[in-house]
């Protein structure tokens, strides 16, 4: 399917007065958290919790800054996460898309809101 792009807004909830930025963002439904460039993590202001463990896709591991609230936005949803702070491209995994109920549409090549819930997003809390 090749890669999936998609604008999203990141801001800081702990600094309303600070203006978000809009950023394109790499789609990876493999990937789980948030990831985002240091530069970002510092004119963002976000401050860092704990350092974790990543594993990238070559195998690799190494600690990295776990920071947040982050708040995401993406046309007419939003949601709050941590984010680990690597490389220089900002890649958004399934937990916020989940969390913004968003898909992946192979047919378009891009992110969607999605289309069973249009108005706000639907979330599954349990299961049956």
């Amino acid at each position: 399917m090749g890669y999936v792009r998609a604008t999203i807004e990141i801001g800081n909830p702990r600094k309303p007065n600070l203006q978000r930025v809009q950023k394109d963002a790499l789609v990876d439904t493999g990937a789980l958290m948030l990831c985002i460039p240091e530069h970002i993590s510092l004119q963002m202001g976000f401050e860092e919790l704990e350092k974790r463990e990543a594993t990238t896709a070559d195998g690799k591991k190494q600690l990295v800054p776990y920071v947040g609230p982050v708040l995401v936005h993406f046309e007419n949803r939003s949601c709050f996460v941590g984010a680990l702070v690597m490389g220089d491209d900002i890649l958004l995994g399934a937990v916020p898309m989940e969390d913004m109920d968003l898909i992946v549409s192979p047919a378009h090549k891009k992110l969607i809101v999605n289309p069973d819930s249009p108005n706000f997003p639907q979330a599954l809390v349990k299961s049956v």
